[in-house]
């Protein structure tokens, strides 16, 4: 909604003689208040949604579906039991590879030994070489190239023997 247009809606307002009118299209609400003579406006807001709220508002949808999942992974967890978890140490961005052009770090099926570069997780344009905590073999990557990891969330999956 443009000025204009705001401006033709106050004075229609005023002239129609309603007290009130509140008027909300997409990220904007216009709330125009006159006095009982009816003349003229008393009170005019106009209000942009903050861009926070609007990308807040569809997480709860992910939330609410969370509770069916829990069903599949305890019966993968039971599988799982025999494999070490490799955790990420902070909150950042997971990369698999060191450069675009480069290839990954590890692939499944690859065999790694205590100190190998696994992953890079990258905080406040930092990029943080998350190292193997013990040798094995990766049997399975818990995270997709590129995406937001938070502290403590299992990247790898190695199976020990």
């Amino acid at each position: 909604m443009d000025l204009k247009e705001i401006q033709n809606l106050i004075k229609f307002v005023s002239n129609s003689g309603v007290a009130e009118v509140k008027l909300e299209t997409g990220d904007v609400k216009i709330t125009i208040r006159t006095t009982l003579e009816g003349n003229t406006p008393d009170i005019t807001y106009v209000q942009q949604a903050p861009m926070q709220q609007l990308a807040a508002a569809p997480a709860p949808v992910p939330a609410a579906a969370a509770p069916a999942g829990p069903s599949a992974p305890a019966a993968t967890s039971d599988d799982n039991s025999k494999y070490i978890t490799i955790k990420s140490p902070m909150i950042g961005t997971f990369y698999r590879k060191p450069a675009p052009d480069k290839a990954a770090f590890v692939e499944v099926g690859a065999s790694i030994g205590k100190g190998d570069v696994l992953c890079v997780v990258e905080a406040m344009k930092l990029f943080n070489e998350i190292e193997a905590e013990v040798s094995g073999k990766i049997v399975k990557i818990l995270v997709d190239d590129m995406s937001p990891v938070e502290f403590d969330q299992p990247l790898f999956l190695v199976d020990p023997s």
